[in-house]
Parts: structure tokens; sequence; C-alpha cells
């Protein structure tokens, strides 16, 4: 199967963030065996969800890791001008959900496993594709904790982000949580019977954007833009009619952080004014989305100069979106990003890839893998 082939494959399967993935991670572990490699299947705690690590060469050397996801955004839209979930291409563009983010990168990935498995790697190239990335990298925590019986502690992690297939070496970290505050529903002719929850939402909305501004003012870091890091209220919902005294309110918040700055401890002012709504007799329920620490790799680490070598630029110093680069290196990896498409292509209608893109991840794995040689 060419690249082409596996992509159609790929996309076929609508394995979106959230949902049990049995179907792609099958397909891909019969695929990875199939060709030589030692695959090891590390299931979830959910039950219904797998990573899939998989290694060509002596697992017991030090060597790179190729980091993808599985999973891809729901594609409900109805700008859609074909069945999101089968590939169609048109000259150089493949549409298809997914194909920049990130099957393409997954695709590529294994239309070079052939001719590395040709290779006699003295240094083994290892395949990590994790779940529900799309939804705050939920599944490759798990697949990080088993690394140490798997492989010996990799030289570097390229993580197959669309990034026009330059190097980057950094991306903020990011947290996300959602409030939800419980009242006293009513009639609103009489609101001193109640507690309204949206009233009350509107002080910790108040903070959040207070908290938004006062980012504004730095820390920064010019790599990144915004130089600043940044707090948004995303999605806020409550009540049931205008005549009803709202019982209930949740509210959806994201932190996205510098290097440097933990993003959990951007939204602890916000969780603070929530909380403190108890005393009004208010209940609060303060519950974690997700949460990655940010990336942020030397200039002059090894696993630059090899991706610059390998790409023929040198690495950007950042991208504005976030990855599972973090969660490596915050376990001790060094981590980059360089992967095929453009993340402007990523999450809308019409998504596509291509198919030089697909060709030189393509020969880039495969000249990887001829410098882990013999």
């Amino acid at each position: 199967m060419d690249v082409f082939d596996i992509l159609d494959r790929l996309v076929a399967f609508p394995s979106v963030a959230g949902k049990p993935n049995d179907d792609i991670a099958g397909w891909i572990e019969a695929y990875l065996a199939e060709h030589g490699a030692q695959v090891t299947v590390l299931p979830g705690p959910e039950g219904d969800r797998s990573n899939i690590f998989a290694t060509i060469g002596p697992a017991d050397v030090p060597g790179y890791i190729l980091s993808g996801h599985l999973d891809v955004v729901p594609a409900g839209e109805p700008q859609w001008s074909s069945a999101p979930f089968t590939l169609r291409r048109d000259g150089e563009r493949l549409y298809g959900r997914g194909t920049t983010d990130m099957k393409g990168f997954l695709a590529a990935v294994l239309a070079a496993l052939p001719t590395l498995a040709k290779l006699r790697l003295a240094k083994p190239i290892h395949f990590a594709f994790s779940y529900d990335e799309e939804v705050g990298c939920h599944g490759v925590p798990h697949l990080i904790a088993r690394l140490a019986e798997l492989c010996a502690k990799p030289l570097g992690v390229i993580v197959g982000e669309p990034s026009g297939m330059r190097a980057v070496l950094g991306h903020k970290g990011k947290a996300a949580a959602r409030v939800t505050i419980k009242g006293r529903a009513g009639h609103s002719s009489r609101p001193d019977l109640g507690l309204n929850t949206i009233h009350a939402m509107s002080e910790v909305l108040a903070a959040a954007v207070s908290e938004a501004e006062r980012l504004t003012h730095g820390p920064f870091d010019p790599a990144f833009e915004p130089a600043y890091s940044s707090l948004q209220a995303g999605v806020i919902a409550g009540g049931q009619s205008v005549n009803i005294i709202p019982d209930s309110c949740t509210l959806d918040l994201e932190a996205r952080a510098i290097p440097g700055v933990d993003p959990a401890s951007l939204l602890a002012p916000v969780k603070a004014r929530a909380e403190a709504l108890a005393a009004a007799g208010f209940r609060i329920e303060w519950v974690p989305m997700s949460a990655y620490p940010a990336l942020s790799l030397q200039q002059d680490a090894s696993l630059a100069a090899l991706l610059g070598e390998l790409t023929g630029e040198a690495p950007l110093a950042a991208v504005s979106y976030g990855t599972e680069g973090g969660l490596y290196q915050a376990a001790g990896f060094d981590a980059i990003i360089c992967g095929p498409g453009d993340i402007a292509r990523a999450h809308k209608p019409d998504e596509f890839i291509l198919a030089s893109e697909l060709a030189t991840c393509q020969r880039m794995i495969e000249v990887l893998g001829v410098r882990c040689a013999v």
C-alpha cells in the first residue's frame, strides 16, 4: 500500500475524540505487525480506547519516537463539499477529516515502515500513536507512563502535528476547566426566594475577564503570538425560561501559558471566586477538563540540529497550538514538532493535505531511518 491507500483507509475510520477506537487501532496494529514491527496495544482506563506503541530495531538502545494521535475532531459542519470520512482527491489536494490533523502524518509514517523494516537499524524508531489528543491529550500520559518498560530512554520525540514540515521548538501550555453553579429555582416574581445561578456566574465571568486583562501586561515571551499567557471563557449555559429563576449555570474556561508558567495556576483566581459563592448558599463544582504543559526545546539541542538537517531549514521558535510534546518534555524527553500540512486547514470543513506534503514527510522519515542504520 502506498501513502494514499493508507490515508484512504485511515480517513474512513470516524475516530472522533471521546469515542471507542478499536477499529482504527486494530487496523494499524495489524499493519504494523505485518511489516515486522514489535507492537504493543495499551488500553486506556476508559476501557474502549487504546494507545499503540511499536518499534522497528533494537528496543533496548536509545532511538527516536514518532508521535501522533489517532483521533479527529467531529465533522458535523454542513459546509463539507464531500463526505468527510471518505478521502477525495482533487489534483494535489486530498480532502477528508483528519487529513491534515493528523492522519496525514500517520499515513506517511506507516508508508515509510516497509523501507525502515529493510534497514539494519542500530538505533530504533518507535511509533507512538495516542487517543483523545483533541480533547486535551487524554491518552498519551498513559503511554508515557509505560515507556520505561517498552524501550530505552529515547533520544528524542518528533510530534507530527501539521507544521508545513518545518520543525518547531515550542508551544504554550493549556489548562481547561468547567465550573458549574447550582442554586434554587423559583418564580421570577419572587427572586428573594431563589438563588439565581446566572447572576452568580456573572461574578465568576467578571473574574475571568479581569484575569485575562491582567495577563496582557506580562510576563512576555516574544516567540509567541500573542507574547503573553491568555485566559478566556469559551462556553456558558444556564436557565430554562425568562420567568424561572435559573438553578444551574455552567462556564467552560481555558488558559494558555507561555513556557515557565503553570497553565492551571492561571485559572486559580477564577476558581477561588467561584468557590467563594458557597457562602451565599450556592453549590460549586469545578471539574478540570484538560491540561498539558508548554513545550520549549533549546535551540542548541541535538534534536533541533537533527530536524534542521532532515528538513533543510532552521527550526521555528514556536507555534500557537498545543501538542503532546510538552508532556514528553515534562517526562524528561526532548521533543520537537514537525509534520505535514497546515494547521490553518484543520478543524474546518473541506480539510485537506497536499500529496507533495505527504511525500516530503515520508521521505524525511525514511532518511531518519538511514541515519539510524548500521
